[in-house]
């Protein structure tokens, strides 16, 4: 008798922007990986910031995504099968990287993704250590090396500290040989002090721009007035990266600024940070684990929690 074919998957979607009331679990068809694509049997999501700012509805000029959709970037799993002219990931083979929203999210049983988002997975990861990384390291890696150039000796400002992006870039920059300082809330600075960073500032107790200065490169994760104060301790020559923009005036003389938007065709820098987790040189933090069809409870927590580390979804099938 011949296996079945699935045809049909769960998936979480967004029906219409605001709260998450409006996240639905939905019975949905299957798509079909065409010329390029991957097609992921996903074993885990990785919830990020991201997530519930699309389903508020902060991104949907910029996105256009058409509703109901498929959110969610960060999976790992299992290649299903492959578009044509895919040589690079075979049927079989476990994988982690970025989903496209235009084709279909990562919230779902299968994944719909570009080859070049996708890499083979980490070998000492599991598949929900494993969904902790792309979308969070990607960005750390993109905005320290692509952006600000940072480079061995330099010091290093990162607000957030204990975030995803945060925890990643406070590994990858002393791999880097920077000095790192980070912010963090009370709770997190010992968290932080054991990602590696030389100094924790618990932002609630005393303003970091009175205990740091002549700084190299800031990573702001924050944005608001925290990007707003940190133009002076920036010194001649240096440089402000944000994942949440940077202002078109009013930015000193002599300090650069760059906002970073994930690149997320990267697999080559999917596979050097697979190599540096497997050699044990970068530590992946997940606080927290909740079925695919808690995704609400998910978004809740990343929207009001102050996780540290990851979340992730866990996809039964």
């Amino acid at each position: 008798m011949e296996d079945t074919i699935v045809t049909t998957m769960k998936a979480i979607r967004i029906h219409a922007y605001g709260g998450v009331e409006n996240l639905y679990y939905d019975d949905v068809l299957r798509p079909e990986p065409q010329a390029g694509q991957v097609l992921v049997r996903v074993h885990a999501a990785g919830v990020n910031p991201i997530d519930w700012k699309i389903r508020e509805g902060y991104f949907k000029q910029m996105l256009d995504l058409p509703l109901p959709v498929i959110i969610g970037e960060d999976i790992a799993g299992v290649v299903a099968a492959v578009g044509s002219g895919v040589t690079t990931l075979q049927p079989g083979q476990d994988v982690y990287g970025i989903a496209d929203l235009q084709l279909s999210g990562a919230y779902a049983e299968y994944a719909l993704c570009y080859a070049e988002a996708i890499a083979p997975m980490p070998h000492t990861l599991d598949y929900i250590h494993a969904a902790a990384v792309p979308l969070a390291a990607m960005t750390a890696w993109q905005a320290l090396f692509d952006k600000a150039d940072l480079h061995s000796g330099q010091t290093l400002l990162i607000h957030g500290g204990a975030g995803g992006v945060g925890g990643y870039a406070i590994q990858l920059a002393k791999l880097k040989g920077a000095r790192v300082i980070a912010t963090a809330a009370a709770a997190h600075v010992d968290y932080v002090k054991n990602l590696g960073a030389d100094l924790v500032i618990d932002y609630h107790a005393q303003p970091f721009e009175q205990q740091v200065k002549d700084i190299d490169v800031v990573l702001d994760l924050v944005g608001g007035e925290t990007q707003a104060r940190s133009w002076q301790v920036i010194r001649h020559g240096g440089i402000l990266v944000s994942t949440l923009g940077v202002p078109a005036a009013g930015i000193p003389p002599g300090i650069r600024a760059a906002a970073v938007v994930l690149d997320p065709k990267a697999e080559r820098e999917l596979q050097q940070i697979a190599q540096l987790i497997d050699a044990h040189q970068i530590e992946v933090t997940v606080e927290k684990t909740f079925e695919l069809s808690a995704a609400a409870a998910a978004q809740e927590f990343s929207q009001h929690g102050h996780p540290y580390g990851k979340l992730v979804l866990q996809v039964t099938h």
